[in-house]
């Protein structure tokens, strides 16, 4: 799909600028760290440039983010049938606890508290693993039993009822056990504990949709992208996402805020694109969304910009279904030069992929991309946030009309501040010279391989005629994040970089792939338990390039895996073979997307991207134990505060930074709940 959303030694949310000292970033007195618990670190992001702005977009922006943050509890119910009632539940017992708050068994419901806020659900937003509480099945009914039962969310149960309902899908390790499924060989929608289907197996899901689809019709909407799947009377028929349907009460709130929205709109194109949204959710009518998807991204004069809505459907183990998200945002003019050169270049860099000239495409349509600072994260983009976004996903709206993609350059300046020091380089990286060549060339390396991949990798070759969008199927996420990462890493070392002013030094690209490799092969691992596989999947797309580029160039000796001291470092002995292998891999990757091939890209995934070296992992881990780093990062937003005048015209909107994580989620339960009232 689109959003990048890689990994950082440290950081632990993305690959990118942010590792540990490779940086060339200016350290500040912003206070970035707002807590950490678990495996989590919580940071607070600047919004530069945001005083710059006119009333007129501080208005508009401070409307997006009042319609962004009023889906969250969509996101909630779509991870998840019990999520919003354990929620509140749960916030309940934290807020009226009278009993002693260092006591082992509050600080560790404190913490799963803590954990269930940051993952939107009751499952861990990463492994996809249910959290199993510290604390007992008893002090949970007891915190309950004690509580107003005004306060509970009783749904016409009694509160024992209600506890006897719960506790299983709280404590019970084998009931709901993982959000998504990707095990080969299994039932991907019964065994998946998400909301997004019910009483439906994965084969009559696929059958449906099957029906539906016309393989002549070159403009098909995206099926499934907006709907529960359910089986009513013995079919399987959709719930719709809309206004008139489910999570009505949600989304008018969003379309509310969205209208409110249009009367700061910075020029009619914008305008419309907001009135497109309010029309697609008024429906729920997919065709409408495709229409709003290419106003939207036919929409590059304005300098305040947003997503919102059913987007992304890594959260649907067949692909389909979009998480709701809101990402509210401007431009970043001066940095956006970058992306401006590259979209520029784009039928240069399609014309010369390495691919079969069969896939490429003979006219590169509407590339646009900048560089952006997030004013707001929300949904599935919040806490945890991606670094960079290419949209639309519609493989047909982007042959025709392009696509536009952002990096997020704030967030990825959080991420570097609030990891500096943290002894990574040293424990990880085979040398002083290529921990130097990092430190100087990690940055910018970093941040174009971002630019690359969404700017120009998702955006580049085609479909054969034909070819069912969704023929992939499970592999499709794994497989298209691939793609987009081989063409960034690719084109990274092309001397084209060099000519058109983006690197100063040929040689700049080894620190990308330096990086890249010894993440892909091992210190993502930090990531997963032991004894487990890799499911997500950006996860199993940096070990796919990464573990295959070291099988396929070991006659060549290209990448060697050298022992210092008992320790395991990546040896990259041949930069330009490598890039070699990143450029084979590309055609085959790319072939299987434009072919549709299922059973190539099953076994490419199963192979290269899934198990795992059991003996590596755990030095991974003891490595990473002795650093004491966070592996998953993510964000608090500011506050948005409008000020009026006597007239209830907004004349300012003012910036507070200083809200805690604690306070956040109960601010955000309390004010933006729609469907928990």
């Amino acid at each position: 799909m689109s959003f990048l959303n890689k990994f950082i030694p440290g950081a632990a949310i993305a690959l990118t600028i942010s590792s540990c000292n490779m940086t060339q970033q200016p350290v500040d007195d912003f206070d970035y760290t707002v807590d950490r618990f678990a495996d989590i670190e919580v940071l607070r992001y600047k919004v530069p440039g945001f005083e710059a702005l006119s009333t007129q977009q501080k208005a508009l922006i401070y409307h997006l983010t009042e319609a962004a943050i009023a889906g969250r509890d969509i996101l909630w119910d779509q991870n998840g049938k019990h999520n919003l009632r354990i929620r509140q539940v749960m916030e309940q017992i934290y807020t009226n606890y009278a009993g002693d708050k260092n006591a082992d068994e509050f600080k560790a419901f404190e913490k799963y508290l803590k954990l269930i806020w940051f993952a939107n659900g009751i499952h861990h937003h990463y492994s996809m693993d249910k959290f199993i509480p510290e604390f007992s099945a008893e002090f949970f009914a007891a915190q309950v039993k004690a509580l107003d039962p005004e306060s509970l969310p009783l749904n016409g149960q009694s509160v024992d009822e209600m506890i006897a309902e719960l506790t299983p899908v709280i404590f019970d390790p084998t009931v709901m056990a993982k959000r998504v499924n990707q095990a080969e060989g299994e039932d991907l929608i019964t065994t998946s504990a998400n909301n997004l289907y019910d009483g439906v197996t994965q084969a009559e899901v696929e059958e449906y949709f099957a029906a539906l689809k016309d393989p002549k019709d070159a403009t098909p909407i995206s099926y499934g992208l907006n709907s529960r799947k359910v089986k009513k009377d013995g079919k399987v028929t959709e719930e719709v996402y809309s206004a008139n349907g489910l999570y009505a009460e949600a989304i008018k709130v969003i379309v509310s805020h969205l209208e409110k929205a249009m009367e700061y709109a910075e020029n009619d194109a914008q305008r419309n694109t907001i009135a497109s949204l309010i029309n697609y959710y008024n429906t729920g009518d997919l065709s409408l969304f495709d229409e709003y998807s290419i106003l939207w991204l036919q929409d590059t004069a304005s300098q305040v910009d947003f997503i919102n809505g059913f987007i992304e459907s890594y959260g649907d183990p067949l692909g389909m279904t979009g998480a709701w998200e809101s990402i509210v945002n401007f431009k970043n003019v001066e940095a956006s030069n970058r992306t401006q050169t590259i979209s520029d270049n784009a039928q240069w860099f399609e014309d010369n992929s390495p691919i079969d000239p069969r896939f490429r495409k003979e006219e590169v349509k509407g590339v646009s991309a900048k560089v952006i600072t997030a004013a707001i994260l929300a949904g599935d983009a919040y806490p945890a946030t991606p670094i960079g976004i290419n949209l639309p996903n519609s493989n047909w709206i982007r042959a025709n009309y392009g696509s536009k993609s952002v990096t997020i350059e704030n967030i990825t300046q959080a991420y570097d501040a609030a990891s500096q020091g943290n002894g990574f380089n040293e424990e990880f990286v085979i040398d002083q010279p290529t921990r130097e060549l990092m430190g100087k060339y990690l940055f910018i390396t970093d941040n174009l391989h971002t630019d690359l991949h969404e700017c120009l990798g998702h955006g580049s070759g085609k479909l054969l005629p034909g070819v069912d969008p969704d023929a992939l199927k499970a592999h499709g996420a794994t497989i298209e994040e691939t793609r987009a990462d081989l063409f960034a890493l690719y084109y990274l070392a092309d001397p084209k970089l060099v000519e058109i002013g983006l690197l100063d030094n040929p040689e700049a690209y080894k620190a990308e792939y330096y990086k890249y490799i010894l993440n892909g092969m091992m210190t993502q691992l930090m990531r997963i338990e032991p004894g487990k596989d890799v499911e997500e999947s950006h996860m199993r797309n940096r070990k796919l390039i990464a573990e295959w580029a070291y099988e396929n160039g070991k006659a060549e000796n290209v990448i060697e895996l050298d022992t210092i001291d008992g320790k395991t470092f990546i040896k990259i002995n041949d930069y330009d073979k490598l890039r070699g292998l990143f450029g084979s891999l590309l055609k085959e990757i790319q072939r299987i997307k434009s072919e549709g091939d299922y059973e190539a890209g099953r076994n490419i995934v199963e192979k290269y991207a899934v198990k795992v070296n059991p003996a590596l992992h755990k030095e991974v881990l003891d490595r990473y134990a002795t650093l004491n780093i966070a592996p998953y990062k993510g964000f608090v937003n500011p506050i948005y505060t409008p000020v009026y005048d006597a007239e209830g015209k907004i004349v300012d909107v003012t910036l507070n930074f200083e809200e805690d994580y604690v306070s956040q989620m109960l601010r955000y339960s309390r004010d933006y709940s729609p469907l928990t009232k």
